[in-house]
């Protein structure tokens, strides 16, 4: 049983959901006995300070109540710390909550999970040096669908996503990308790059299914550029992994990694905007830990330690 934790949250994360559900999980930590510090920040930088914080003062783990754009600051402030995550799903993807098996509807339950579960170590990506992201970095359609929808104000919810992922299926064209993997250097015309620490986005999109979080490696998604059609067919297929299996879809596993493309393209991780390409990406083993519910047997699982 954990004594004290230190609980992040986002305000509005998950539509206003996440302060509902950090007051209930708060409520059962406490029941427990176990002591709780709450911390709220007004922007990302904000919460980030206060993160690191808790953290340089010592607490037996960070709870991040919100969805992935929490977790991804509460990572900035834990890797390579020991310190580990806690999860209180909040928001509207919750992937990093699918990926440590903590439940995305049950708070009370999700905060037994940190009262007493496993901890386990994970490896971490890091992009450009300074920046972690534990599921899955993107770049080409769907970040420019991200984009989009971003400087869109109406409509609200997952509609607006939709919206703008028609419009970008109606200005799509090819993306001339270099890849430099560990072993080789890729150059083609694609649709889009994804590279996984975790095996899923977007609310439980496995992109990357096989990807492990305890082997060093980094799992990349290289979609070309197969037309519209073929794109539309695509999609329904990436929430059961299945599109791997596609001509159009090549993998590969590689330690670190370089993205260049001849065009503006930018990159999201996390679900949150990390800049424009060329980056440079690279595992890193252990660099995380994370208090995780039962394993699932699923891909992705954390090792338990």
């Amino acid at each position: 049983m954990r004594r004290s934790v230190t609980v992040l949250t986002n305000p509005a994360a998950g539509g206003g959901h996440a302060p509902g559900a950090s007051a209930a999980a708060v409520a059962r930590l406490r029941e427990l006995g176990v002591t709780v510090t709450e911390i709220e920040g007004g922007s990302a930088a904000e919460a980030l300070s206060l993160a690191r914080a808790a953290v340089a003062e010592g607490t037996d783990a960070l709870v991040a109540a919100g969805g992935d754009g929490l977790v991804s600051i509460a990572w900035q402030a834990l890797a390579q710390t020991g310190i580990p995550l806690g999860i209180v799903p909040g928001g509207t993807g919750n992937d990093h909550a699918r990926l440590f098996h903590v439940p995305v509807d049950d708070p009370v339950a999700a905060a037994d999970i940190i009262a007493g579960g496993d901890v386990t170590t994970v490896d971490l990506a890091r992009v450009g040096g300074d920046r972690w992201f534990g599921t899955v970095l993107s770049s080409g359609f769907d970040a420019r669908v991200t984009d989009r929808a971003n400087r869109m104000r109406w409509p609200t919810g997952p509609m607006r996503y939709n919206l703008a992922m028609l419009v970008e299926l109606a200005q799509l064209k090819p993306i001339p990308y270099r890849i430099v993997l560990d072993d080789r250097t890729i150059e083609l015309d694609a649709t889009m790059v994804s590279v996984g620490n975790g095996t899923s986005y977007g609310g439980g999109m496995l992109i990357t299914p096989d990807a492990k979080l305890d082997d060093g490696l980094l799992d990349v998604t290289v979609v070309g550029s197969g037309g519209r059609f073929r794109l539309v067919r695509l999609f329904p297929t990436v929430y059961k992994g299945t599109h791997v299996r596609l001509d159009e879809v090549q993998t590969f596993r590689t330690r670190t990694l370089r993205l260049e493309t001849g065009v503006p393209v930018t990159s999201y991780a996390d679900g949150e905007f990390v800049g424009r390409l060329p980056i440079d990406i690279e595992a890193v083993p252990g660099a995380g830990r994370v208090i995780a519910g039962p394993a699932s047997g699923r891909a992705g699982q954390p090792p338990n330690t």
